[in-house]
Order: structure tokens, then sequence, then C-alpha cells
């Protein structure tokens, strides 16, 4: 509701109403504040309750342009250290977003590209360097599922992501950076959609 403008930014969310739209308790609700209030898209404000809080748009891209040097990190270490297993995993992703893409599944591409991710951040085989992509992965996930939302990214996305493990196949980390800096960094053509979709969802309403 977030991503798509129904909550505005600065909006406070009203726990009654939105236990009543998901029919669930203001338990789940609670729980699901915390997580996006850590992931930076809610203030919890004491005494007077949760607000939207999205970044700017130069903010965003700022965050873009440090996910795109992690994953570059991960993809460099991963070359030289994934494991058969990992590239295993890492295939599995790559048929199912096929599938994805071919049904026109963008729900199930978002969570086969989010897997895609994280088993490379584990396969660069450094934990400290995997919590921190996690951790800004995690405050980027809306903005990443509005990137999926224009023409054509799926199977672009697709296509990167075959790149990527061919790359990692071949032990080729500077091949395995470059291409991973290239699908994560907003740049191009892809700043401009990102910009135009952030824009259109009114994210910024009341900013």
């Amino acid at each position: 509701m977030i991503v798509t403008g129904e909550l505005v930014n600065g909006e406070r969310l009203d726990e009654m109403s939105l236990s009543e739209h998901f029919g669930c308790s203001r338990t789940p609700l609670r729980e699901a504040f915390q997580n996006l209030a850590a992931s930076g898209l809610l203030e919890l404000v004491p005494h007077r309750g949760a607000f939207v809080r999205l970044p700017s748009l130069s903010e965003m891209i700022e965050m873009f342009e440090v996910m795109a040097e992690l994953e570059a990190f991960c993809g460099r270490l991963a070359a030289r250290r994934v494991t058969p297993q990992d590239l295993a995993d890492l295939l599995e992703t790559v048929i199912a977003c096929e599938d994805a893409v071919a049904n026109n599944d963008h729900d199930l591409y978002y969570i086969e590209n989010e897997r895609f991710h994280h088993l490379l951040y584990k396969a660069s085989g450094n934990g400290f360097l995997t919590d921190q992509a996690k951790k800004l992965h995690r405050r980027l996930k809306p903005f990443r599922r509005l990137q999926l939302r224009v023409r054509g990214r799926l199977q672009q996305s697709l296509a990167e992501h075959r790149a990527i493990l061919a790359a990692l196949e071949n032990g080729d980390a500077q091949e395995a950076a470059d291409a991973l800096r290239s699908h994560v960094a907003v740049q191009g053509g892809k700043f401009n959609d990102l910009m135009a979709s952030y824009k259109n969802s009114h994210l910024h309403a009341g900013s």
C-alpha cells in the first residue's frame, strides 16, 4: 500500500482501519510496523503512532549507488568462493524467474529475484558483507519492486541474472562484479524509469 501510494509519505497509520482491511488482529500489524520501521519505511513516534517515512529521490539514488558497489563486491568474492551447491541453487532461481517471465508473474519474479540476490550474498563467503548487503537490500525492497514494473524490465533483469551466473560459473571475478554493478545501479534509462515510477506512485504526496 505504501509502494502504490495508497498510504502516502507522512501519513499516520490507523491500526483499527488496517486491521479491518486485512482481517487480522493488531498484533501482526504491530509486528509489520516494526519490520517496516527497521527497513526505514515507517517512523514509530512514541505516544503518537506510526507514520509513513520515505526517502527523498536523491536519498534513494544514493542508496542504490552503495547497493551496486556492495553487490559488485559480493560478486567478486563469490566468483572465487562459490560452491557447486551455490551454483545449483542460483540456477534454480534463474529457471524459476524464466517461468515467471513466461507467465508474466511479477510477484513470483520478485520473490525469486530476492532469493537470487540473497544466495549471491551467501556465496561471497563473507558474513559481515552479507549482513550489510541484506540490510540495505531490505531498505530498497519496495523501490526494486517498482523497477520490475517498468515495461520490459523483467526480461532485461532475467538476461542480467543469466550473465551474472555465467560469470560465477567461469570464475570471472571482474565480469561478475561489473555485471552486478550494472544490474543494480540506477543510471541512464533505468534512472529515468525509476524516477517516473516513483513520482507516478505518489510516494511523495505530502512530502
